[in-house]
């Protein structure tokens, strides 16, 4: 394997690490939502990237109107509903109520966010470290 393709698994692996750690951290603060177990947190993770990358810009783009007209707020919908949707295929993974699948999928966004950007600052994610301006002269 050349070193991009390195790159781009490690940094892969370690977005599906994030997203699994904070489906975790959701299970113990959103209610409604149940995670059996890391092992399913990690095929929720994998699951949440496949539809958000393939089923979530459909939705998005068909939903253009009337997200248009609440101003955005719309996008909760779609984003709710493709978590939703992740959980109805991935066995150990519920979302019940409405405040389940309205909150969940921000809150998923903030802890996500926050351990990507935690990996990143720790250069933990497919990045090399900085080379050394000192010489050895």
């Amino acid at each position: 394997m050349t070193n991009n393709t390195n790159h781009y698994l490690i940094g892969f692996g370690m977005t599906t690490l994030a997203t699994a750690l904070g489906l975790l951290i959701i299970d113990l603060v959103v209610p409604g939502v149940n995670i059996a177990n890391f092992p399913a947190a990690l095929i929720a993770a994998v699951a949440i990237g496949g539809i958000n990358s393939t089923i979530r810009p459909v939705l998005s783009l068909l939903s253009l109107p009337i997200n248009l007209l609440s101003l955005g707020l719309f996008s909760l919908f779609v984003n709710g509903f493709c978590l939703w949707l992740a959980a109805l295929l991935v066995p150990g993974f519920t979302i019940s109520g409405i405040f389940g699948f309205i909150l969940s999928p921000v809150a998923l966004s903030f802890a996500s966010t926050f351990l990507n950007n935690y990996f990143a600052e720790k250069q933990l994610v497919g990045s090399s470290p900085a080379p050394s301006i000192a010489s050895n002269d």
